[in-house]
C-alpha cells in the first residue's frame, strides 16, 4: 500500500505542476518532451545493474515500451484537445473512468476474484470520479466532439492495461527503473520527431522556462510510474483493486490540492464525489 500511496502522491503532483505551467506561461508540449528526457535519466540513475544500450532492444519488453511511448504522446495530445474544445472536467472524467479497462482486463485474463463488496466499491469509484470532476456549468457537446473523450478513455485504459501486462509477463523487479526509463525515452523520441517535422512551420520553443518546467515535471512523472509498477508487483492486492484505488485517490487528492493551493471552488457534487471516493477506497482495499 505504501508504494501505491507514493504513486498517487506523485501523480497528483503532476496535476499541480500542470496548473503552475499556466501561471508561469510554460509551453506544455515542449516541457512535456523535456520531462520525458529527465524521467528517462532518473530511471537510468536508479537502475542498479550494468547498462548496455545495445542490449535494451533485445529485452522482451522493449517493443512494449515503444508502443507505450507512442501512446503517451498521442493520448496527451488528445487530452489537450479535449480540454480545449470540450472542457477540462470532461477530459479528467474520461481519463480516470478508463480504470474500467484494466479492471476488466485483470478479471478476465488473470481470473482475479471480485467479491460483492469490492464490486460495489468499483461502481462507487466510477460515480465518485464523475462527481468529483464535474462542474456546475453545463457544456453543449456535438456528436462529432464525443469522439475525443472516447479516444481519451480508450487510450488511457490501454496505457494502464499495457503496463499491467508487461509488468506481469516480462519485467523482473530489478528492471523496473530501466523499463520506466526506456518508456520515457521512447516518448521523448516521438515528441522530438514531431517537433522536427513541424520545425519549418513553427520555431522551436525550448526556452529556459520550458526546460525548467520539464525538469520539475520529469521527476514526479518517473516516480508515478515506478511506484505503480512496484504496487502492481504486490500480491496483497489485485490489479483491479490497485487501478481503482490509484485513479480514485488521484482524483480525490488532486481536488483537495486544488482547494488548498489554488483556492479552487468546488460544488456540493464535488464534495459528494470525494466522500464516495473515500468509501470506495475503503471497500476495494479492505474487502
Amino acid at each position: 500500500m505504501f508504494d501505491l500511496a507514493l504513486s498517487v502522491l506523485f501523480s497528483s503532483l503532476i496535476f499541480v505542476i500542470f496548473k503552475l505551467f499556466s501561471n508561469y506561461k510554460v509551453e506544455t508540449f515542449y516541457a512535456i518532451i523535456v520531462n520525458y528526457m529527465v524521467a528517462c535519466l532518473v530511471g537510468l540513475f536508479f537502475y542498479k545493474g550494468d547498462i548496455a544500450l545495445t542490449e535494451i532492444p533485445t529485452k522482451p519488453w522493449f517493443l512494449g515500451t515503444v508502443a507505450l511511448g507512442l501512446l503517451f504522446i498521442l493520448v496527451f495530445n488528445i487530452m489537450a484537445q479535449t480540454s480545449q474544445k470540450i472542457g477540462v472536467s470532461v477530459a479528467s472524467v474520461a481519463t480516470k473512468m478508463s480504470l474500467v479497462i484494466p479492471v476488466l482486463f485483470g478479471l478476465f485474463l488473470y481470473e482475479e476474484k471480485l467479491g460483492t463488496l469490492k464490486g460495489i466499491g468499483i461502481v462507487l469509484a466510477l460515480a465518485s470520479v464523475y462527481l468529483a470532476s464535474v462542474k456546475e456549468k453545463t457544456i453543449s457537446i456535438s456528436r462529432n466532439a464525443l469522439l475525443l473523450p472516447l479516444l481519451v478513455f480508450i487510450g488511457s485504459g490501454l496505457i494502464d492495461t499495457s503496463i499491467k501486462y508487461l509488468q506481469a509477463t516480462y519485467i523482473s523487479n530489478n528492471e523496473f527503473p530501466l523499463f520506466s526509463a526506456t518508456v520515457f525515452a521512447s516518448a521523448a523520441s516521438v515528441g522530438a520527431a514531431i517537433v522536427l517535422i513541424n520545425v519549418f512551420r513553427k520555431p522551436l520553443g525550448f526556452s529556459l522556462r520550458n526546460i525548467i518546467g520539464g525538469i520539475v515535471l520529469g521527476v514526479p512523472n518517473y516516480f508515478s510510474i515506478y511506484f505503480l509498477l512496484k504496487a502492481l508487483n504486490n500480491e496483497a492486492l489485485t490489479s483491479a483493486s490497485i487501478f481503482t484505488i490509484n485513479n480514485v485517490a488521484i482524483v480525490m487528492l488532486s481536488t483537495l490540492l486544488g482547494i488548498v493551493l489554488f483556492k479552487e471552488k468546488i460544488s456540493t457534487k464535488n464534495w459528494g464525489g470525494i466522500a464516495l471516493a473515500i468509501i470506495s477506497i475503503f471497500l476495494v482495499a479492505l474487502f
